[in-house]
């Protein structure tokens, strides 16, 4: 199996935000701009997040879905705010060719057996928001890692398998945006008896993080964001009025240096993963 390198745009109203355990959201750019760039270099597939789809209740990406659609021809995954089989079917029909469910799924799990028997499960993506606990066990956040669920997230994993999803997203809060690697032991933990492709999420901040999760942790695919993110937005010459919705702004009109994590490039990650001998798609 061909490793899958997934850019993840988290997304707030109409801009790209990153931030740092999932918290301290900063505006990078304009999603479809990074989507394009990411197209055009080598992307296998894309990841949209609705941040803040749970506090509304709803997914608003449908116009940033469509113009999307018509421009890249890679796999589309949408998530965030997505409760029923109706709001899945509003996102495939604005041009998603996947879904990421994690908020609803935890609380009616019988929602993924529902999706999967009407969509396919390929269409299903289950992302499970982990943080670690003093007693090494992992506990399932959900609503974009604000709340606490006191569900045991490898636990979770192995239900979420049995209701028929077909892939597991599998997120480390404790790690996402820090540039200090992957969580290798949860991703360990669910690679050792999934029966679907995992994907790694949260913490690379340089190509050997990468590797490590596919060689050491056994991950299927990665999901990544700052480590591409911080050298995409090199390519864009925006001006502060294009961002006059919402978000903080001022981190990306900061210096170079300011944005403080490796920037690498999907042909440089590919290129280091064959060199390595671990399969890739060029």
């Amino acid at each position: 199996m061909n490793i899958r390198i997934i850019p993840r745009l988290d997304i707030k109203g109409d801009n790209l935000v990153k931030g740092i355990h999932m918290e301290g959201l900063r505006v990078l750019g304009k999603p479809e701009d990074f989507a394009r760039y990411y197209y055009e270099t080598g992307a296998d597939e894309l990841i949209y997040m609705d941040a803040v789809a749970s506090l509304y209740g709803r997914n608003s990406l449908f116009e940033i879905i469509e113009k999307t659609s018509k421009e890249i021809f890679i796999p589309l995954t949408v998530g965030g705010g997505l409760r029923t089989v109706e709001d899945i079917q509003k996102v495939l029909r604005a041009g998603a060719d996947k879904v990421s469910i994690n908020t609803a799924a935890i609380q009616r799990p019988e929602f993924i057996s529902e999706a999967s028997r009407r969509f396919g499960s390929s269409t299903i993506v289950v992302s499970i928001d982990a943080m670690r606990k003093t007693d090494g066990s992992y506990e399932a956040y959900t609503d974009y890692g604000r709340q606490k669920t006191g569900v045991d997230a490898v636990e979770w994993a192995k239900r979420v398998i049995e209701l028929g999803a077909g892939e597991l997203a599998i997120n480390s809060i404790d790690k996402e945006g820090t540039g200090h690697g992957f969580d290798l032991e949860l991703v360990r933990r669910i690679s050792a008896f999934s029966t679907i492709p995992v994907i790694a999420c949260g913490g690379a901040g340089k190509i050997d993080d990468i590797r490590e999760v596919i060689d050491d942790a056994l991950a299927d695919a990665v999901c990544l964001a700052s480590i591409l993110h911080y050298e995409a937005v090199k390519h864009f010459n925006y001006r502060k009025n294009d961002f006059l919705a919402e978000g903080n702004v001022e981190f990306l009109f900061k210096s170079e240096n300011a944005f403080g994590a490796t920037a690498v490039r999907i042909r440089d990650i590919k290129k280091a993963l064959g060199e390595a001998r671990t399969a890739c798609r060029t």
